[in-house]
């Protein structure tokens, strides 16, 4: 056999072993998952794009955390998970997060104010988040805006719920609601932790746990589902919030929603059109609702001694 044969021989055969040494090494690489999209030329053919998506981020979770003051026992492995758990959905839902995050601008600075001016831990902004998403919502049980509130206690609660007019949509009415709550709940349970989880599943019901369980601490009951997540959603929020680089949320401050100025109208007489109402202070019906949600018909009943305050943008 020549010599130059030998050559090819083994070149082929060198060949061989780095194609199969290749092979080996993208069999035992992960698969990266891609998007296919199609896209049409003027000829009329198909091309056809592969496109990779970003590979899951794990994130160098707390090592400690509180609520209202109070410590999270991490070291209880249920707990860590659970929080975990709630991280990862609250931070990998990024469309939900960032609109939460802009619609904070908006409505966090008069919910913590009236917090502070009524004792309750500025943490609870975080329980109106996961009620409502600071959102003027309905449940399928009937409660209603960022406190959610059933008619029955938002009239316990001193708030007015008519065909006219629904304070569980006016936010400086509703939230004081909420921290007369929170105060009732906590000097029942004396501690905040638990006074958030009865939010969730009424005072009644965690007092009937708690007794029926023989304990004391939130975080050694085994409650139904929705109330066991709800207080690590609440902490979530607040992670990530305190947090928001380290999840990949960059937002700078022009990028979070604004309140615009307001003008005061004092109203104790009846409004019977209010778009004609609207026209007549320089607005119209759409802003009127807009900033006034809880305005719930096109007129305005107003009884004896009774007045309202409307805000009209400057």
């Amino acid at each position: 056999m020549r010599r130059y044969h030998l050559f090819i021989i083994y070149g082929l055969i060198v060949l061989l072993f780095g194609l199969i040494l290749l092979s080996s090494r993208q069999q035992n690489e992960p698969q990266v998952p891609y998007e296919e999209i199609y896209l049409q030329q003027e000829t009329g053919e198909n091309i056809r794009i592969q496109i990779p998506d970003a590979r899951a981020k794990l994130f160098e979770l707390p090592k400690e955390i509180s609520f209202a003051g109070e410590n999270v026992p991490l070291d209880i492995e249920d707990v860590k998970e659970r929080l975990e758990r709630e991280i990862y959905v609250n931070a990998y839902w990024q469309s939900n997060m960032i609109l939460l995050m802009k619609r904070s601008g908006k409505y966090l600075p008069t919910i913590e104010k009236i917090l502070k001016e009524n004792g309750i831990p500025e943490d609870f902004k975080y329980l109106a988040m996961a009620e409502s998403g600071l959102m003027n919502v309905v449940s399928p049980a009937g409660a209603r805006g960022f406190w959610q509130f059933m008619p029955n206690t938002a009239k316990e609660y001193n708030l007015e719920v008519s065909n006219d007019v629904d304070e569980r949509y006016h936010l400086e009415k509703s939230t004081l609601a909420a921290c007369k709550y929170l105060k009732s709940a906590y000097s029942r349970f004396g501690n905040w932790t638990s006074v958030a989880a009865s939010y969730n599943m009424g005072m009644s019901g965690l007092s009937r746990r708690k007794s029926e369980q023989k304990q004391n601490n939130y975080y050694d009951l085994l409650l139904n589902d929705e109330t066991s997540r709800y207080v690590f959603r609440l902490l979530a929020f607040k992670e990530i919030f305190e947090n928001s680089e380290k999840y990949g949320f960059n937002l700078k401050q022009d990028d979070y929603y604004q309140m615009p100025d307001f003008r005061e109208i004092v109203v104790s007489d009846n409004i019977s059109n209010l778009s004609d109402w609207a026209i007549k202070h320089k607005s119209n019906y759409k802003s009127l609702k807009l900033y006034n949600p809880w305005l719930r018909s096109d007129k305005l009943r107003t009884a004896r001694g009774k007045a309202y305050i409307i805000q009209i943008p400057i």
